[in-house]
């Protein structure tokens, strides 16, 4: 890269970093070290009424028995409302971006995807029970991803222009697809590694950053780990934590699960010789290119039994 490599890890304190949230975190924090460069972390809190109290220092605690130490401060999107909030007003004084008063039901008998019902209406006030959303007129493009390389968005409307995506929500809370921009733009994030849950939402992402004026982030995206088909490791079918007394043999069943020959624990003296071995060892075109591998149920460490 020719500039400076900005990556980050984001987590949400909805719940502790499991085996799969720990994936992320050591691809990201590899392919950024690789290229000698700067590893941000910042708490995606912006769903303050998702988040538990105390999870931040549990994941923080985590990721340092881990030997995976960030650059700089912690960003905590629950302390930036001003500046998201600046950002929108600035987007209705140019009319980019308009009210909506759409209920779900109402979405969901569009097809699930928002047709733009509200966009040239003058439908409520800032002081109204509505969500903000921006005009988008930018189609949905594919890009290349740089660990699972080229991906196309799978919908037959590809060619159309992507939905017009909600900046404010109905509650007030400033919505994801909203912050995670903001934030990576904020920070100068240039590439981001994540889990290949989010790559459909991708060249929405990237089509909201060409409609607000920012170039995008590189994006690469990581295998999940699933109990099941389609049933990704997560807070909800009850993941366990990670153990952080086991962190030098987590890492490497982390490199293990993204297709590296990696040594086994015993030959590493200690968390910081088994990462150092990693960043030498990582190569983007090693990376399993599948969006999901199950784990083994005889490795039910990574989690308890799905609901």
């Amino acid at each position: 890269m020719h500039n400076h490599y900005v990556g980050r890890f984001a987590p949400s304190p909805s719940g502790q970093l499991h085996f799969g949230s720990l994936v992320t975190a050591v691809a990201s924090y590899l392919d950024a070290k690789s290229h000698n460069g700067t590893w941000l972390l910042r708490m995606e809190d912006i769903d303050e009424p998702r988040c538990i109290a105390g999870v931040d220092k549990d994941i923080l605690t985590t990721l340092e028995a881990h030997g995976l130490y960030w650059d700089g401060d912690v960003i905590y999107q629950s302390q930036q409302h001003p500046r998201y909030q600046e950002l929108l007003d600035d987007l209705l004084t140019q009319e980019k971006a308009y009210f909506c008063t759409c209920t779900r039901k109402q979405i969901k008998a569009m097809g699930g995807i928002y047709n733009g019902n509200c966009r040239d209406k003058t439908v409520c006030s800032a002081t109204q029970d509505c969500a903000l959303r921006l005009k988008v007129d930018t189609p949905l493009e594919a890009f290349e991803d740089v660990l699972m390389g080229k991906f196309t968005p799978s919908s037959s409307n590809a060619s159309l222009n992507a939905e017009d995506v909600v900046l404010k929500r109905r509650d007030g809370l400033f919505s994801y697809n909203l912050v995670v921009i903001l934030d990576d733009v904020f920070q100068q994030v240039n590439c981001v590694i994540r889990g290949c849950d989010l790559i459909d939402v991708t060249p929405l992402q990237r089509a909201v950053y060409k409609t607000l004026g920012y170039n995008a982030p590189q994006y690469g995206h990581v295998p999940v780990a699933a109990v099941a088909p389609g049933r990704k490791l997560s807070k909800q079918n009850r993941a366990a934590p990670v153990n952080n007394y086991t962190a030098l043999n987590n890492i490497v069943r982390v490199m293990d699960f993204l297709g590296f020959s990696f040594p086994n624990a015993s030959e590493f003296d200690d968390i910081d010789s088994a990462l150092k071995a990693a960043i030498s060892m990582w190569d983007r075109k090693k990376v399993v290119k599948t969006p999901e591998i199950i784990v083994p149920q005889h490795e039910s460490t990574y989690y308890s039994e799905p609901l």
